[in-house]
């Protein structure tokens, strides 16, 4: 079996290719990335995370995000593996949520336990090579390729995951999260409020409960709270890294450790009803988390990626695009912060990869495609902003109408919070939103720069002349001189 598993890792097979994706859910992804003093990002490593997404027999629905570090082996490895452990034939509506608890525990041992088999021979060959090295001598010619070869084996063998995955049953929701991913229920109430339920904490060395479980292994828990890593991650849970698991006494800060201090075992939380619940499910990697609370605190992110999808469902009628969109968004949030030198921008000089999965619980997309008014249809572009004299978060949504008819009308801006500006499922409204503390407003296309292209507007909006049109707001003279400067011989550029 153990043999079968490496020839899978090492093929494009898998052991869930006829299995059915589920529909109803989108994902998006955005792989690492690390800012220069320009602000021009540059990709670090290849994509780390993983995810899944099937839909089972007999009602059942499996979903899953993976953090992977060090290479995508494990993150990769624990999709295919524990949906082979879940959806084919061992779940069923027979079985009571004990059973289901179970049934999950088990398949996160089955992961861990089969991971580790597939590299057995690799960590065989190391644990040799290594006490080769011992009484030879390392810079010999025969030292130098044992030294390159357990270089090419630590590659291999090297690694983990964390997971956060959800399984819907029998009209129930159960959360098996191992780490730092997050998964929030959001559910939306007949006045279009959203209440946002965060389900499970991070396992990480703040969390005061995995703090105990290792201060009874023997472990400071001081120290650890204090290091805030554990063998290069915050994670106190996850799957694989087998330096953790096997070699902790090893590690200065687990050497005293009487057992297993890193754990794969799942924290199961459930049981949600989602009889005649409204709404969506989000499970989100642990960069995609990290990118949006350092660029704007870990107070409302959860508030503030529910409110940008419910935006962008209000918006679009493909989740993948909407799971897309709001990833990019989260991602421009992340690179406008680090440019704008503002407080938080020293927070922001890198960020992971993300990946966001949304799963909508009888919840609409909106009809068509991007809605449309009257006048033409609305293109959101959605842009950080800030005033130099603040620090608190906002971000700004212009409504671009396209001309239908032969007629331009003006789109209206209408400044509001978050939780009243925020689109609603069936909301037909052409208006933007403004989420900000701060009265002063500015409309810009991208957070940073003066905004001096635009001409000051009063507080009432343009009415539109005689022909349909509103007096311009952009003032390209500017770039008109310019261009004309460079272009002498061209004519006829400009407003006529």
């Amino acid at each position: 079996m153990a043999a079968q598993r490496r020839n899978l890792m090492q093929s494009h097979q898998s052991w869930t290719d006829d299995l059915p994706l589920c529909e109803m859910c989108g994902v998006g992804t955005a792989t690492n990335c690390v800012y220069g003093s320009d602000g021009k990002g540059s990709q670090i490593h290849p994509n780390e995370d993983g995810h899944l997404r099937f839909r089972g027999e007999d009602g059942c629905f499996l979903y899953g995000v993976f953090n992977g570090y060090d290479g995508s082996r494990v993150a990769s490895f624990a999709s295919q593996c524990l949906t082979a452990e879940l959806l084919l034939g061992q779940l069923n509506s027979s079985h009571s949520d004990s059973d289901v608890r179970r049934i999950l525990t088990q398949a996160f041992d089955v992961v861990e336990k089969s991971y580790f088999e597939t590299i057995d021979d690799a960590l065989a060959e190391k644990a040799n090579l290594s006490n080769y090295l011992l009484p030879h001598n390392e810079l010999s010619s025969q030292g130098q390729k044992v030294q390159e070869r357990l270089k090419e084996l630590e590659l291999e063998v090297s690694g983990g995951a964390t997971a956060v995955v959800a399984l819907i049953l029998n009209d129930k929701l159960y959360i098996a999260s191992v780490g730092t991913n997050r998964a929030l229920l959001c559910k939306s109430s007949s006045d279009g409020q959203n209440q946002v339920l965060q389900i499970g904490r991070p396992h990480n060395t703040e969390n005061e409960e995995e703090l105990q479980r290792l201060a009874a292994l023997g472990v400071d828990p001081a120290r650890v709270r204090q290091a805030g890593l554990i063998s290069g991650q915050s994670s106190t849970r996850r799957l694989g890294d087998y330096r953790v698991k096997f070699n902790y006494n090893d590690i200065d800060l687990l050497s005293v450790a009487k057992g297993k201090p890193v754990i794969s075992e799942p924290e199961i939380h459930g049981v949600q009803s989602l009889e005649n619940v409204t709404g969506f499910l989000l499970l989100m990697s642990e960069g995609l988390i990290n990118a949006l609370e350092s660029a704007h605190g870990p107070e409302q992110a959860n508030q503030e990626i529910v409110a940008m999808v419910a935006a962008e469902l209000a918006l679009q009628n493909s989740l993948e695009a909407v799971a897309q969109s709001v990833v990019e968004r989260i991602k421009r949030l992340h690179h406008d912060v680090y440019v704008s030198g503002r407080q938080r921008a020293t927070f922001c000089s890198r960020h992971e990869d993300m990946t966001l999965l949304i799963r909508t619980l009888d919840y609409p997309l909106a009809e068509g495609g991007t809605p449309t008014n009257p006048s033409g249809r609305i293109y959101p572009v959605s842009v950080p902003y800030s005033n130099s004299l603040s620090t608190s978060k906002t971000s700004v949504m212009l409504s671009l109408v396209m001309p239908s008819q032969n007629t331009l009308t003006n789109g209206t801006n209408t400044a509001s919070t978050l939780e009243e500006g925020t689109p609603t499922p069936g909301s037909q409204s052409p208006t933007a939103t403004l989420q900000s503390t701060n009265t002063q407003t500015q409309s810009s296309s991208s957070s940073s720069g003066d905004g001096s292209l635009f001409r000051q507007r009063g507080s009432q909006a343009a009415q539109p002349d005689e022909t349909g049109r509103v007096p311009p707001y952009i003032d390209f003279t500017q770039f008109y001189r310019l261009w004309g400067s460079d272009h002498s011989e061209g004519g006829g550029l400009g407003p006529q």
